[in-house]
């Protein structure tokens, strides 16, 4: 089975301030995201910034065969959410935005805003696989790319840029730490008899702290001498695949020309342990070409297919 994340960027139907402007683009953009994902033909695919439920049908509609959807009803301040689309059946288990008991609320503004819970809800499934129950949690956290108020994208001075950078790193901070949280509910302390996977756009690199607060305990990380020798941690640690992926293909996004892997795909010991392949793109071509964004998001506004590459996983 292929296992994967993609963020679908923007997806919206037209006349929304951030999606296409008319008929002929929208539809331009659904044919070059049914192409892809025909192509992954995924048994799971987490989805991150679908704007519309609508949408979303829409683009099912262009699928080949039958597929099935699930959208978190958690979405930010733009109507953007996450959401799971696939070829087997699933349930949902969860559709969460908070912060665990003891995490405090964080900072989020220069008027000392806080925020007590993720800015897009966290969506869990169970799906029946060949294998078993499949148990999965899409995210998309806090981003990177920093806005301040009044819809600026450019700080008024470095002391602005340097405070909405730290407001939006203890957003993720904060938000990782709610996604690990739901991730040990899915584990259920049984990491090496269940299939778990969490996915999405952590917005963050492989080696970030951010990400890493995702994996549990440490040990046993892909290509250590400790990935083969079982230890406790097993149970309730995950795998990032990022190491699986060749080298020239570990990129997910083009940020100002430099290739970044910011999408990301964590499996228990069940799943790690039985991955084929991994890579981003399609796995029958070349390295994902990609667009190179920059600091406003609002210059792509309405272009086809996504800024971002499929990142996926193939399981026996």
């Amino acid at each position: 089975m292929l296992i994967g994340t993609w963020n679908l960027e923007n997806l919206y139907r037209p006349g929304d301030p951030f999606g296409p402007k008319d008929k002929a683009a929208y539809e331009t953009k659904l044919a070059a995201l049914a192409a892809v994902i025909d192509q992954l033909d995924p048994t799971l695919l987490g989805l991150q910034e679908v704007g519309e439920p609508e949408a979303l049908r829409d683009l099912a509609g262009m699928l080949d065969g039958d597929w099935h959807l699930a959208l978190s009803r958690r979405a930010d301040s733009r109507g953007i959410r996450v959401g799971f689309l696939g070829r087997t059946p699933f349930e949902v288990l969860s559709d969460t935005s908070a912060f665990p008991e003891k995490l405090r609320p964080v900072q989020a503004d220069d008027e000392g805003v806080s925020v007590a819970e993720s800015g897009r809800g966290f969506l869990a499934v169970e799906a029946a696989t060949g294998s078993g129950p499949l148990r999965a949690a899409v995210a998309h956290l806090k981003s990177k790319l920093l806005s301040y108020p009044r819809g600026r994208f450019q700080p008024r001075d470095e002391g602005e840029r340097a405070r909405y950078g730290a407001y939006a790193l203890y957003r993720r901070t904060a938000e990782a730490t709610a996604l690990r949280a739901l991730a040990d509910e899915l584990l259920a302390g049984d990491g090496r008899a269940r299939d778990v996977a969490i996915l999405g756009d952590l917005n963050d690199e492989v080696q970030a702290a951010t990400t890493q607060i995702l994996l549990g305990p440490p040990g046993s990380e892909i290509g250590t001498p400790g990935y083969e020798a079982p230890d406790k941690g097993d149970a309730t640690r995950l795998w990032n695949v990022a190491p699986l992926i060749p080298a020239e293909r570990r990129y997910s996004r083009v940020n100002s020309g430099r290739r970044e892997l910011i999408d990301h795909v964590l499996v228990s010991h069940r799943l790690v342990h039985r991955v084929t392949e991994a890579g981003t793109g399609l796995p029958d071509e070349g390295m994902p070409r990609l667009p190179s964004v920059g600091t406003d998001p609002r210059e792509r506004r309405g272009a086809a297919g996504s800024d971002h590459a499929p990142v996926w996983v193939r399981v026996s």
